[in-house]
């Protein structure tokens, strides 16, 4: 890797501290270099707080020496006022001699105007080093200015006979668990990625699932229910303190301090992307049910999807969903196969 490059890389890893913390912000790194060495980083945090180049800033403890420094940026800085100032202005403040940006930052804020304003101060300025690298780190956000809609992604186990569930009787509730603890786990990893985890109405019927990421260290996603004439019982677990729920439904718009209940004239995957949409919502994780999730894979809805092969076989019961797709990548985790699919290969 050339030296612009090594910088970059770093960039990148910082930014992924943020990861599952930073939405509907993106996720950026930042270093400063003087003299090959880097003497600053910061990376942005938390949604609403300092942005990476301030924490950056703030790290070093001689500020007149920025002025021979070099700041390495994974996205474009910001050029508007948000919940904090623009960092282009920040960067121009402190006179930095060169600036070299991994990629464009899309979102009609900022879309060249922060490289503007670094240009019209005098700042050099490198764009697109390790553009690829920096466009799929933040794939959420580009995928959610630039498509109009939230980053997809399906999630299901199946059985080695390709079922998802096992034949319901009127009265049987609970899990019938597919994958092993291990995998369980890994799942939870997985929300806490992610902004927001959807589920279908016989999902929440069936399995009474609290959509959490209590096997981890992590922020619990926002919890999104497809209900559309709200069946479901007010004392299900998905409708607990420990995360915010919005329920699409057919019914009504109302707010309460946990639960938001938004009325969709049609709960097609179309409506469903435009309402998350209005949300400001840029990710969302799609368990389930089967119906919901190839609905999603029919209108070509989605942009990964991870499918979880367990160790086991019902013989018989509810079939699980099909992309007809080869897979990225596949792996064994614990007793369990993991398929990755993505539809932007």
């Amino acid at each position: 890797m050339m030296t612009d490059e090594i910088f970059m890389q770093r960039c990148i890893e910082l930014a992924r501290l943020g990861e599952g913390n930073v939405a509907p912000n993106p996720m950026v790194g930042a270093v400063i270099v003087l003299n090959g060495k880097i003497i600053g980083e910061g990376y942005h945090r938390e949604y609403g707080q300092a942005h990476a180049e301030v924490n950056a800033v703030n790290s070093v403890l001689n500020k007149d020496s920025l002025k021979e420094a070099t700041i390495y940026v994974s996205l474009e800085p910001c050029a508007h006022f948000g919940k904090t100032p623009p960092c282009a202005d920040l960067i121009v403040h402190h006179y930095f001699k060169k600036v070299v940006i991994g990629c464009l930052d899309t979102f009609s804020e900022v879309s060249g105007k922060g490289i503007k304003r670094l240009k019209d101060a005098g700042i050099e300025v490198v764009v697109g080093v390790l553009e690829k690298e920096c466009r799929f780190l933040n794939k959420r956000f580009f995928t959610f200015h630039e498509k109009k809609r939230p980053y997809i992604i399906l999630k299901w186990a199946q059985t080695q006979d390709g079922f998802l569930d096992k034949n319901r009787e009127e009265a049987s509730k609970g899990v019938n668990w597919i994958s092993s603890p291990e995998t369980q786990i890994l799942v939870h990893q997985w929300r806490s990625e992610e902004q927001a985890i959807l589920v279908g109405r016989k999902t929440v019927e069936n399995d009474n699932p609290s959509l959490t990421v209590r096997e981890v260290d992590g922020k619990n996603p926002i919890r999104i229910l497809i209900d559309s004439q709200l069946r479901i019982s007010s004392d299900s677990n998905i409708f607990n303190s420990e995360a915010k729920t919005i329920i699409l439904n057919k019914i009504k718009s109302e707010e309460s301090a946990n639960c938001q209940w938004v009325k969709l004239s049609d709960l097609n995957t179309a409506s469903i992307l435009e309402a998350l949409y209005d949300l400001n919502i840029q990710s969302v994780f799609i368990e389930g049910g089967s119906k919901t999730l190839q609905h999603f894979i029919i209108d070509n809805s989605w942009d990964e999807a991870r499918v979880i092969v367990g160790n086991t076989t019902f013989k018989d019961g509810l079939k699980a969903p099909k992309i007809n797709d080869l897979p990225i990548e596949k792996f064994s985790f614990s007793t369990d196969k993991i398929y990755i699919y993505s539809k932007n290969k």
